[in-house]
């Protein structure tokens, strides 16, 4: 990978961990100090699945660049606390926006 997609992805790491839930709210679920539902986490969670489709689409990421952007496991996490339901459209967005950059991308 080229120095500057590494670096490309370095900054998209660090764009999409800036708002990404599972670092403090999902603690807070575990905790029982929040529901899944809960509005605070609902509306982080909403803006971090907006800003992780913008992070993709600002960026030409060959294929080893999105695989360390792949979006699956942590969306699992969320599905798995209840945070997201399976059908949520930012989550299906999200899925297949990466889907098809994925599918689209060289090498």
């Amino acid at each position: 990978m080229p120095d500057s997609e590494e670096d490309a992805v370095r900054r998209a790491i660090g764009t999409i961990s800036q708002s990404d839930p599972l670092i403090k709210l999902l603690e807070q679920v575990r905790l029982r100090r929040m529901t899944p539902t809960d509005a605070g986490l609902r509306a982080v969670t909403e803006s971090w699945l907006g800003t992780y489709q913008q992070v993709l689409k600002s960026g030409s990421f060959g294929k080893a660049a999105l695989m360390r952007l792949d979006p699956s496991p942590r969306l699992a996490v969320l599905r798995e606390e209840g945070v997201l339901p399976t059908d949520h459209i930012g989550l299906r967005a999200l899925n297949s926006l990466f889907d098809s950059l994925l599918a689209s991308a060289e090498h």
